[in-house]
């Protein structure tokens, strides 16, 4: 597979707050990457680079208050800011983007393609995200986020509390792939990327935003695909089955053997599954891009 080249830009936001974004290649189709609660642009990497290799523009960005992204002054986080961030960046796309949203990024996507009219999407792929989850999952995400507050004294620590959390991973985190989620405080110590107010911020209105996500489920008429992982604890078959009745267009695939963190797990038939679903919802019928093994 050849070497895509990467575009890094800032691009100014609804509220003018810089958001750090990377651009794969020029072509059609756009899709746009929004990545999961504590993650950064990083993550979509491997199915990015594979994507924008065989003719798709891809598009990944950090959160605000995530990775190179600007913070929010004063830490007053509300979940509607990253909805108009979002909103912001599709529309700033030459045409409406497939908008590939993971946990955070597709409750955001899934209230936007909902109600925004017209859709920013020309369709939308959800990863490993309902808009009713299972709690005892997202406490656990919360419970590694929140373990850590004074940080690490060095990588391999880091490594070591990363491979705790991602017993599935067959491979430990290496210093270059920690370097971008990492921050050096004044007093020598390794901190993580994201702004720790967010914790307190958006945390507390999610709850609040669930009625709002299940109508907007109904309300959603872009094509549709929903991935799972088949260890996630955050989608159940009760949760999909309900989104599937919300949304009876939507097509769903169950990847065999990954947990929520979908695309780190199982990048290759992730990677597979949304090139194919690309294909289908792509006027013309180009021909279908094969991905290859090694993606990772």
């Amino acid at each position: 597979m050849r070497m895509v080249s990467v575009q890094t830009s800032r691009f100014p936001s609804h509220d003018g707050l810089p958001l750090a974004v990377d651009e794969r290649r020029a072509g059609t189709p756009t899709l746009l990457f929004a990545h999961g609660f504590g993650q950064t642009r990083g993550a979509w990497n491997g199915t990015a680079d594979a994507l924008a290799a065989r003719g798709c523009r891809c598009v990944t960005f950090d959160s605000r208050g995530h990775g190179e992204s600007g913070q929010v002054s004063g830490g007053d986080y509300h979940i509607e800011q990253f909805a108009g961030d979002l909103h912001a960046l599709a529309l700033a796309q030459p045409a409406p983007p497939v908008l590939v949203g993971a946990s955070m990024g597709g409750l955001l996507g899934l209230v936007l393609a909902g109600e925004a009219r017209p859709a920013p999407f020309r369709a939308l792929v959800l990863v490993d995200i309902t808009p009713r989850w299972e709690a005892a999952g997202v406490e656990r995400i919360l419970a590694f986020m929140q373990a850590h507050p004074d940080g690490f004294a060095d990588y391999g620590e880091a490594a070591e509390q990363i491979a705790a959390y991602l017993p599935q991973r067959r491979e430990r985190k290496r210093e270059n792939q920690l370097k971008p989620l990492l921050r050096e405080g004044a007093d020598g110590r390794l901190r993580w990327h994201w702004d720790p107010a967010l914790l307190a911020g958006v945390v507390r209105e999610s709850e609040r935003y669930q009625p709002r996500l299940l109508a907007a489920a109904a309300r959603v008429d872009v094509p549709v695909l929903l991935l799972s992982g088949e260890r996630s604890d955050v989608v159940s078959r009760e949760t999909v089955a309900e989104f599937l009745r919300l949304v009876p267009h939507a097509r769903h695939v169950e990847v065999q053997g990954a947990t929520h963190m979908l695309a780190g797990d199982a990048n290759d038939a992730f990677t597979r599954e949304i090139a194919a679903f690309v294909q289908d919802v792509s006027p013309g019928g180009a021909a279908r891009p094969a991905i290859p093994q090694e993606v990772h």
